[in-house]
């Protein structure tokens, strides 16, 4: 029986389709071990987000080796689909996989084994019509499940590499998202994450008026499912009838990911992005109103070319005005290929790193005291997993929640107090009616 570990970088679709190749093996009866181990095959599931994505993928990709110099390496995923000629630098390497030859990994590899030549697969991702199903998914974490409805996207900022290495957009058949959730629900797993490289255009491929929301209303009936949460949305999603539509469905947590990535319109515009920051403040307004508890996070890129000084101090004011529970920074960083590569005035790395470091202080002051407000009121928590004696959860609105237990709290849902506010997280004690339970 051979050993086989996964390395995964990247978002939560390169973590479902980590699980669905995983699958993949274990039908074949592979034994599938942690990376740290000695294995007969490692398989990289690499990511080109940012330049330090790329770098890290060639790190894991080399170090594979170092463990098991009789390994089959194999480099699979975003990097290895956009940048070919890259890996195939790497000495290391063995086999190279493109996104779409994911749903093949276990026949191509054991083609390599029995043939012994040093080989490669990648379709052009930009061909691809159709979403492509890898194989059934079996889930082993017990409370949350990640749920791909859709690959691919067509917006193309020009920042982005991810349309080059994921295509156009493909929606998922909603039958067998519904299908596959059903029986997750029945695993006894209450959450679930809704994932896509753009989930905001699911549906657009499809022949019938079949979008986002109506996938939503159909997931919230399903039994056993007792939280549907969003995973990063466009904020032009939220129109009017949206919000009107999901404020009626009480399985949605009121936790969204909002990516802005500058607060200053003539940022926004060279970036291609297709909304204004009163557009987005409207947005925000509306989702206030609608949920009394709404936590909203975003992700903000510094240092985009011809970013001003002026220009970044409209998006700090921006943001100190919207005040966001939680700010992803991600420092700009040229990724060939895109047209923000080719910009004039590209910003240097000191600026970059003084412009980062003062959004990471607001955005560390803001959940501070998004938490203090807390103090005292009762959450519901849904309990994932112990540590040192401590179970930590998530409240609906995302929340991270420790409290001290000698019970076995995993994947219970219960009421507990809030008693202090730390930076990352707040500390419960449980409430009188969960008397199994020690106090913090």
């Amino acid at each position: 029986m051979k050993k086989v570990a996964f390395i995964t970088l990247g978002c939560k679709v390169n973590q479902y389709e980590t699980n669905a190749m995983t699958q993949q093996f274990l039908q074949k009866e592979y034994e599938i071990i942690e990376p740290t181990e000695k294995a007969d095959i490692y398989i990289i599931n690499t990511c080109t987000v940012t330049n330090m994505s790329d770098r890290k993928s060639r790190q894991m990709l080399r170090r594979a080796k170092e463990k098991n110099k009789q390994a089959i390496v194999v480099a699979c995923g975003c990097y290895v689909q956009v940048a070919k000629e890259e890996v195939e630098k790497i000495e290391e390497i063995d086999l190279i996989i493109g996104n779409n030859e994911k749903k093949e990994i276990v026949d191509i590899i054991e083609k390599y084994i029995k043939e012994h030549k040093k080989n490669e697969k990648i379709e052009d991702v930009m061909t691809q019509k159709q979403y492509v199903e890898l194989g059934e998914i079996t889930y082993t974490d017990k409370t949350r499940a990640v749920i791909k409805v859709q690959d691919g996207c067509d917006r193309f900022c020009s920042y982005c590499i991810i349309p080059y290495a994921r295509g156009r957009v493909r929606s998922r058949n909603p039958k067998i998202v519904i299908e596959e959730i059903e029986k997750i629900a029945k695993q006894g797993i209450q959450e679930v994450v809704i994932t896509g490289i753009h989930i905001a255009s699911y549906g657009k491929d499809f022949k019938e008026n079949y979008r986002l929301i109506d996938l939503l209303e159909q997931i919230n009936k399903i039994d056993g499912i007792k939280r549907i949460r969003l995973g990063s949305i466009e904020p032009l999603l939220i129109t009017e009838e949206f919000l009107t539509r999901l404020s009626k469905l009480e399985k949605i947590c009121h936790q969204f990911h909002l990516s802005l990535q500058s607060g200053c319109n003539e940022t926004l515009e060279r970036m291609n992005r297709r909304y204004t920051i009163e557009q987005f403040k409207e947005i925000v307004q509306n989702l206030r109103k609608t949920y009394e508890d709404v936590i909203l996070t975003t992700d903000i890129i510094v240092g985009f070319p011809q970013e001003s000084d002026q220009e970044f101090e409209k998006t700090y004011q921006f943001l100190k005005e919207i005040k966001f529970y939680k700010m992803h920074i991600f420092k700009y960083s040229p990724r060939h290929g895109t047209k923000a590569a080719q910009m004039k005035r590209q910003i240097n790395s000191e600026t970059k790193d003084k412009r980062s470091q003062k959004l990471i202080k607001l955005s560390n002051k803001n959940q501070k005291e998004y938490h203090e407000k807390y103090i005292g009121k009762e959450v519901e928590v849904l309990f994932e997993e112990e540590k040192n004696g401590y179970y930590q959860g998530h409240t609906k609105n995302y929340i991270l929640s420790i409290i001290k237990s000698d019970e076995n709290l995993e994947n219970k849902m219960l009421k507990a107090k809030c008693i202090k506010a730390e930076n990352d997280h707040i500390l419960l004690e449980m409430s009188k009616c969960n008397k199994n339970v020690t106090n913090a």
